[in-house]
């Protein structure tokens, strides 16, 4: 029976699932064997249902994390309930909203057990704003109840949480730990959590090693730490080139001495330095990583230096001209500000650029930016979240980027493309008395849909800098903002108000298609009030 899971809404984030997770998060073959064995073996034997997994930031708690899902997928004696991986790669508020872990969760069992499903969409029945309530009653209809469906089964059935220190709401991450701590089901059903060592996680109950299994990375021993990043570099130069003789030992220990312990800042330097295509290129930023390597910096200032470097080789590579690094910091900005993960195209198409352009731009970031080599392939992200942080507090003057540019980019970018896009009858409906169905359609394009979805968010975070700051406009401010990242002197105000005169019902029309008119209701509202609090 098929789940109507519109009834979750926009609890669901099917981007935090752990297969739309990009590839290259996992573990590389061979690396963090001791502690993927040790989580597997937990599941299938051990009695208590909590794996806490903690570390410090760098250590690879997320790889760790993707690797296990896969492996769990592949076991046919295990349940992979589902899994959610909060993220500050982009911007969006759903990735670090506590309560849309438990929708998704359920969603995800939903897609996989037939009868998990029929038991869920009983209680959604039952009460359809289950996914909009508390997380204590979230889990009592989302996934207790449900799970009774699935009592006789003995196979455990696994939810994995990832990076749960990252989460928006502390009050409502002590909540859900606190329920989840206390979690009784006639199914057989395992909590896999991971996090850094926060005193709020270690204050909840799941850190009770009475009760709970807890494996802290940053107390496995130098050694071990050691010779997992070494096989993880190796095995990365080596399948690189034919010829291994390449790099020296010296060298690789350069880099693991750079590393400080960090996975981060390993994978970083390598992915550095196989960006280059040709051999002696690599070799070239190989040696730069070691002389690097031999400054003493500490962890944090390694990693700022490594991040400094590639943008200084981005900047130079090709037209060195003020005009190129500045559509390429724009272009980060945007990325880093998007509020979920875009397409090649979508992206391009938002900020007004070819994608040939686009990928000009972004040729030489590939060690800090996931850029797909599918133009549809909605997974351009940054591949952890302090390159952003970096960008925006430690980068040089010529690279940091402000709080507002990335919204302002895509603010713009959302109101020209529904001021294209936007049309009678856009979901080729063929009466205007049925009702629309929630289906994508191909007039429907990525950048349109995420312009539907969240120009308004955009507009206001770009408002809200400036009000935080105090400065005051003759003006209305949202024309002015928004018109720094307008090729042209139009008043981006005057526009706003173009597509929301003629094109109102348009819009209304896209997001009934995309099951949205609860959250449209709530856009029209977040932009009024942001309109007039902006005029003076």
């Amino acid at each position: 029976m098929l789940i109507r899971l519109s009834a979750l809404g926009d609890r669901f984030i099917r981007d935090a699932l752990s297969d739309a997770q990009p590839k290259y998060t996992g573990c590389t073959p061979g690396t963090c064997e001791t502690v993927l064995s040790r989580i597997t073996s937990w599941v299938r034997e051990e009695a208590t249902n909590i794996f806490w997994l903690a570390g410090t930031a760098s250590t690879g708690k997320t790889s760790i994390a993707v690797t296990i899902c896969h492996i769990l997928h592949d076991d046919s004696r295990v349940t992979l309930g589902g899994a959610f991986f909060c993220s500050r790669t982009t911007e969006s508020i759903a990735r670090t909203d506590v309560r849309c872990i438990l929708p998704t969760l359920a969603a995800s069992l939903a897609g996989q057990s037939p009868e998990f499903a029929t038991a869920l969409a009983s209680e959604l029945e039952k009460d359809p704003l289950a996914a909009h309530k508390h997380v204590n009653e979230q889990m009592i209809s989302l996934i207790f109840k449900p799970l009774s469906a699935l009592a006789l089964s003995a196979q455990p059935i696994v939810f994995l949480i990832d990076a749960v220190d990252e989460f928006s709401n502390r009050d409502e991450v002590a909540a859900l730990l606190t329920v989840i701590a206390n979690f009784k089901s006639e199914a057989n059903v395992k909590f896999i959590l991971t996090s850094q060592p926060n005193i709020e996680i270690l204050g909840a109950p799941v850190s009770d090693p009475d009760h709970n299994t807890i494996l802290q990375l940053h107390t496995l021993t130098e050694g071990e730490v050691t010779a997992n990043i070494r096989r993880y570099i190796s095995r990365s130069l080596e399948a690189a080139a034919a010829d291994a003789s390449w790099y020296t030992n010296e060298e690789v220990n350069a880099i693991i001495k750079l590393s400080h312990g960090q996975f981060l800042l390993a994978s970083t330097v390598v992915k550095y330095i196989l960006a280059r295509e040709q051999l002696e290129g690599r070799q070239e930023r190989l040696r730069t990583a070691a002389s690097v390597a031999t400054s003493g910096l500490t962890a944090t200032l390694s990693l700022d230096k490594i991040y400094e470097t590639i943008l200084n080789g981005a900047s130079q590579a090709g037209e060195a001209d003020e005009n190129k690094l500045h559509v390429t910091i724009r272009l980060i900005a945007a990325i880093l500000a998007s509020r979920i993960s875009l397409s090649v195209q979508a992206l391009a198409e938002l900020l007004a650029l070819s994608v040939q352009r686009l990928r000009s731009s972004l040729k030489c970031l590939h060690s800090v930016l996931y850029i797909p080599d599918d133009d549809l392939d909605p997974s351009v992200r940054a591949l952890h979240p302090s390159f952003g942080d970096y960008m925006m507090a430690r980068a040089p003057p010529h690279f940091r980027i402000s709080e507002t540019l990335g919204n302002q980019a895509l603010a713009y970018g959302c109101i020209t493309t529904m001021a294209k896009r936007l049309h009678f009858n856009v979901s080729q409906s063929q009466s205007s008395y049925g009702r629309n169905q929630p289906i994508k359609l191909d007039t429907i394009t990525p950048s349109l849909e995420y312009a539907c979805l969240h120009w308004v968010y955009h507009i206001e975070t770009v408002a809200r800098s400036y009000w935080n700051r105090n400065i005051t406009l003759r003006k209305s401010l949202l024309s002015r903002v928004l018109r720094a990242s307008s090729p042209t002197d139009t008043d981006l105000e005057d526009q706003v108000s173009e597509i929301f005169r003629p094109r109102l019902l348009f819009w209304l029309e896209v997001m009934s298609v995309l099951g949205q008119v609860r959250r449209a209701a709530a856009m029209l509202i977040l932009a009024a009030c942001t309109v007039s609090r902006t005029r003076i």
